[in-house]
This record gives C-alpha cells, sequence and structure tokens, in this order.
C-alpha cells in the first residue's frame, strides 16, 4: 500500500470515528443551526485531510481534530456577526418542538459562556476524557475538573433565568 492510499484509509476511519462529535462541537457553537455547523464541519475535516501529513503524533489524534474543531469554529464566529437560532421546521410535532426548544436554550446558555469555558463544556459534553480535554485546553487535570463544576454551575442559574 502506497503512502497516498494509507492517507486514504486513515482519513475516512478518522472521519467515520469522529465525524458526529466534532458536528455536534460545531453546533454548540453555532446555536444549533445545523446548515452552518455542516459547513464547519466540513472545513474541520478539509483541514484534517490537508494536515494530515504533518500530525506530529505529540498528542493524541483526537486531542489534535477537536482543537482543529474548536479553533475553526471561534475563527467563523470571530468573523461572524450575527448568527440566528434555527427555527422549528414547519409541521413538526408537538414533542420535537418541545425538544428543538430546550436544545435551543441548552445552546444559547452554553453561548453566554466566554470561549474557553464554551470549548470546555462542548467537549465535556461529548464525553471526552477529562485529562484530554486538559491537553486541548492546555490545562492542568484539575483545572480542568474545576473549571468544569464552574461551568456547569453557571448553566444551571443561566437555564433558570
Amino acid at each position: 500500500m502506497n503512502k497516498s492510499n494509507n492517507k486514504n484509509v486513515l482519513f475516512t476511519q478518522l472521519y467515520d470515528e469522529h465525524y458526529n462529535k466534532v458536528m455536534r462541537i460545531c453546533l454548540g457553537y453555532v446555536n444549533g443551526n445545523n446548515e452552518i455547523a455542516k459547513d464547519l464541519t466540513q472545513e474541520v475535516f478539509i483541514k484534517i485531510w490537508r494536515h494530515l501529513d504533518n500530525f506530529e503524533a505529540k498528542s493524541k489524534i483526537s486531542t489534535w481534530i477537536f482543537r482543529i474543531a474548536i479553533n475553526t469554529c471561534l475563527l467563523y464566529l470571530r468573523d461572524s456577526k450575527n448568527i440566528k437560532t434555527p427555527k422549528p421546521s414547519s409541521g413538526s410535532v408537538e414533542d420535537k418542538i418541545v425538544l428543538e426548544a430546550r436544545i435551543r436554550k441548552m445552546y444559547e446558555c452554553i453561548n453566554k459562556l466566554d470561549s474557553k469555558n464554551k470549548s470546555i463544556i462542548l467537549l465535556e459534553l461529548e464525553s471526552i476524557p477529562q485529562k484530554e480535554i486538559a491537553s486541548i485546553m492546555g490545562m492542568t487535570h484539575e483545572a480542568i475538573r474545576v473549571r468544569i463544576l464552574r461551568i456547569k454551575k453557571t448553566l444551571s442559574k443561566l437555564v433558570m433565568e
């Protein structure tokens, strides 16, 4: 197998394994807007493809992927002024509307956090191990544990508003 085929196989494995998590992270940054999140997710995987040969394995590859996702989303938010919340699709059943409203409320609360806390909680919601979150964010594991507790407390207050 040549180098090009190896890259294709590795990329396909990474895409299959990480697409859903990257998509949910992107959704968290764009207040649940599915179309923008899909575009950002595609951009993340384009960056992964372009730079896969440069990955130095100084961290887990998933750490590298999530860092790319966070940086891509933060860059989008910096360059974007108006992110609108998605509207429920017409003809939705009542349960779907209630669920979408809850999801929108969750994203609205998460979006009130500063960018670092938003990154941390979105990774936590994806069940990324806290030690890996610490590596992604460049913090100690203990600092992440404390930060997550504070973020959850803040989000609880925001949900009650």
